[in-house]
C-alpha cells in the first residue's frame, strides 16, 4: 500500500507541527507514560493509551520499525505532582490493609484488562519501576555533584543547573511551574526530589539503601531512566496526558539534560526525546472522573452498563486526540451505533465472500477501486492523526457500491489496522447492549425472537406483537429494520 504522505507530528516542545525524522532511519522508538498502580485507571486515563496505539499503529503502517515501551509505576508517586503528600502506593496499600506488591499486582492487571479491552496493541515491552531501582541509584549518582543538594527528606534536582527549565510547559506564560508552592529548604520552588528519604521512625514496605540514606526514588526519576535504559537518548517520541505537561514531563527533560548534556532545548533532541506529544484531558460534568467519587467511571463501568468497550475507543477516535472530548452517555451510545453500522458492512461483505481468512494479512492487497480513498486516509493520518477525518474515509469506503466484495473487505481491515476496532473480528451480537443488571437471559431472547418469526411467517401479526411487548415489558427493544436480521437490545 502506498503510505506517501509525510507524517506530521505536533511537538508540545516547540508547539509546532514538525516531520518526523528518526533518529534511526526507518526506526521508531516511542516511550509513553504509563498508569500508577495504586487504583482501576478511569476512562479518561485511558484516553492517553488509545491516543498512544493509534499513533504506534499509524508509524507501523508508514513502514516504521516500531519500539514502543510503556512503564508500570508501582513506587515513587506521591498524592501531588509537585512532590507534596504521601506515596500513592504506600497510602491504598495501607487503607486497604494490604501488601504494596499485592496492591500494585491487582491494579497492573486490571489495567492490562482494559488494554486488552480497548484493543490496544501489546508494547515491545512494559517497564516496572521497582525493577529499575538499582539503575535509578545509578543515575541519581552519575548527575548528583553538578545538579542536585541534599536536604533531610531526600535528594533534590536544581532546576538552575539545566538550561531552558520549564519551556515544555511554557511556565513563564503559561502558569505552569510557577503554581509549585514554595518548600522549606529547596533553592527554588520548582525543584524536585530525585530520592526521598524515609522519615526517621518510619519503615516503607517500598525502601531501598542508597547513599542519601534508606527510602525511595522519586516519580520523575524513574520515566528518565527507565526511557533510556530501553531506548536511549535521545529517543523519537516521548507521549503523555496534557497534565504531565506542566511539572512531570519539565522535570524528566531537566534529568536527561543533566545526564545526556546541558545544553539549551533549542535542538529538541537534548531533552531526551525529539517530540513531546500530548493528548488533551476527557470531560465528564458530572464529576465521576476524579477517582475520589466513588463509582468513577471505570471501562468496566460502560461494559456493566452494557456497551462494548470499543465504542468508547471511537468515541476517542471521533476527536482529534489534542482537543478536549467531552464524555456523555448520549454519545456514547452515537458510538456505539456508529460502530455498528461499520459492523453490519463488515458482516454483509463476509456473507458475499465465499472463504473468509481469520488473519488480514491473508486478505488480498486493495484494487485501483480503492486507490484515492487509501490516499486520502493516508493523508489524515499522517496529519498528526487526524483520526475524525480517517473514519470519516473508513465509512466511505464501507459505504461504495459495485466493488469486489474481497478488495473491498481488505481495504476495510487495512484502514482499521491503524484505528483498531477489529472489524474483522467483531459479530453483530458483541455489541448488543446489555447491561449486567439484566435478568433476561440472551437464551430467552432469542427462543423469544425465534417464535416471533415464525409468528410473521405464519401472518400471525397479532402474536408477533404481542412476542415484542413481551419482550418490550422485560426491557428488550427489537430493531426490526436491522438489515443483517432482527437486532435487539437491552434498556
Amino acid at each position: 500500500m502506498d503510505t506517501s504522505a509525510p507524517l506530521t507530528l505536533f511537538n508540545s516542545l516547540t508547539r509546532r507541527a514538525e516531520p518526523f525524522q528518526p533518529v534511526r532511519p526507518g526506526e521508531a522508538r516511542v516511550y509513553s507514560c504509563g498508569p500508577t498502580v495504586y487504583n482501576y485507571p478511569h476512562i479518561g486515563n485511558m484516553r492517553a493509551y488509545v491516543f498512544a496505539d493509534v499513533l504506534g499503529r499509524t508509524l507501523s503502517f508508514k513502514g516504521y520499525k516500531l519500539t514502543h515501551v510503556i512503564n508500570i509505576t508501582d513506587v515513587g508517586h506521591l498524592t501531588d505532582d509537585a512532590d507534596q503528600g504521601e506515596d500513592k502506593m504506600e497510602r491504598m496499600a495501607a487503607a486497604q490493609k494490604q501488601s504494596i506488591w499485592d496492591i500494585a499486582e491487582h491494579y497492573k492487571q486490571a489495567y492490562w484488562a482494559d488494554v486488552r479491552a480497548l484493543n490496544i496493541r501489546q508494547p515491545a515491552e512494559w517497564t516496572v519501576a521497582t525493577d529499575y531501582v538499582p539503575q535509578m541509584i545509578a543515575f541519581a549518582e552519575g548527575i548528583a555533584a553538578q545538579h542536585c543538594y541534599e536536604l533531610e527528606s531526600g535528594l533534590y534536582f536544581d532546576v538552575s543547573t539545566v538550561a531552558d527549565y520549564g519551556r515544555l510547559a511554557r511556565a513563564a506564560t503559561e502558569e505552569g511551574e510557577g503554581r509549585i508552592e514554595q518548600v522549606e529548604g529547596k533553592r527554588h520552588a520548582a525543584d524536585f526530589a530525585i530520592w526521598r528519604k524515609t522519615p526517621p521512625g518510619e519503615t516503607r514496605q517500598m525502601e531501598w539503601d542508597s547513599p542519601w540514606g534508606k527510602g525511595a526514588p522519586g516519580w520523575h526519576l524513574e520515566c528518565s531512566v527507565m526511557s533510556g535504559a530501553v531506548l536511549g537518548f535521545p529517543f523519537d517520541i516521548h507521549t503523555g496526558g496534557i497534565d504531565h505537561r506542566e511539572i512531570h514531563h519539565p522535570n524528566e527533560i531537566a534529568q536527561n539534560q543533566a545526564h545526556c548534556c546541558t545544553n539549551g532545548l533549542d535542538d529538541a533532541a537534548n531533552s531526551g526525546a525529539k517530540i513531546w506529544m500530548h493528548n488533551n484531558f476527557l470531560v465528564e460534568r458530572s464529576g465521576k472522573m476524579s477517582k475520589s467519587s466513588g463509582e468513577f467511571l471505570r471501562l468496566q463501568l460502560l461494559i456493566d452498563k452494557g456497551y462494548h468497550p470499543l465504542a468508547y475507543r471511537l468515541l476517542c477516535l471521533q476527536a482529534h486526540y489534542r482537543s478536549e472530548l467531552e464524555f456523555s452517555w448520549e454519545g456514547l451510545g452515537a458510538a456505539l451505533t456508529r460502530l455498528k453500522r461499520l459492523l453490519i458492512a463488515v458482516e454483509q461483505l463476509k456473507a458475499r465472500i465465499p472463504s473468509v481468512p481469520a488473519a488480514a494479512v491473508l486478505l488480498p492487497v486493495p484494487g485501483r477501486n480503492f486507490a484515492n480513498h487509501l490516499a486520502r486516509f493516508d493523508a489524515a493520518v499522517s496529519d498528526d492523526l487526524n483520526t475524525p477525518q480517517a473514519l470519516t474515509v473508513l465509512e466511505e469506503v464501507a459505504a461504495l457500491k459495485k466493488v469486489d466484495p474481497a478488495e473491498k473487505l481488505a481495504a476495510l481491515v487495512a484502514l482499521d489496522a491503524v484505528l483498531g476496532l477489529d472489524l474483522l473480528n467483531l459479530t453483530r451480537a458483541d455489541l448488543r447492549l446489555r447491561p449486567k443488571s439484566a435478568i433476561v437471559t440472551e437464551a430467552e431472547i432469542e427462543a423469544t425472537l425465534a417464535a416471533r418469526k415464525d409468528a410473521r411467517a405464519a401472518k400471525d401479526f397479532a402474536r408477533s406483537d404481542a412476542l415484542r411487548d413481551e419482550l418490550a415489558a422485560k426491557g428488550v427493544e427489537v430493531m426490526d429494520g436491522d438489515p443483517l436480521g432482527w437486532d435487539w437490545k437491552l434498556g
